[in-house]
């Protein structure tokens, strides 16, 4: 059983940065792939990026290739996503999920276990 929590959502503004961290409460995802997804209001949850176990291999999505930079720690149980020129459409609820297969998937549906989310809002 794994339990995740994330942190760091903020309000910032356009052009701005935010470090987001996923650590887990219970459990290790020492040996699990883990991905961030992230879902705006109105529109259905997308895939941002994803590492696998050991952190060799990283996968973005188009968007925020060049921005984005995820990383982990696993000494101390934990992911990160660190944001930079943050834009207005990168505003939404970020989530963490976690996937033992350790694939580092696009696939929500490879993802067994989920945090409840944290928000970005970027904003002037």
């Amino acid at each position: 059983q794994v339990q995740l929590v994330e942190s760091g959502g903020a309000l910032a503004q356009p052009g701005g940065s935010l470090r987001l961290s996923c650590a887990a409460s219970i459990g290790t995802i020492s040996t699990y792939s883990v991905a961030w997804f992230r879902q705006a209001p109105g529109k259905e949850r997308e895939f941002v990026s994803a590492i696998t176990s050991g952190g060799a291999r990283t996968v973005y999505t188009d968007s925020v290739k060049g921005r984005f930079t995820i990383s982990r720690d696993n000494a101390r149980n934990m992911v990160f996503l660190q944001m930079s020129s943050l834009e207005p459409e990168d505003t939404a609820v970020y989530l963490c999920a976690a996937d033992r297969a350790g694939w580092a998937t696009r696939s929500q549906i490879e993802y067994e276990y989920w945090g409840q989310g944290t928000q970005v809002t970027v904003s002037a």
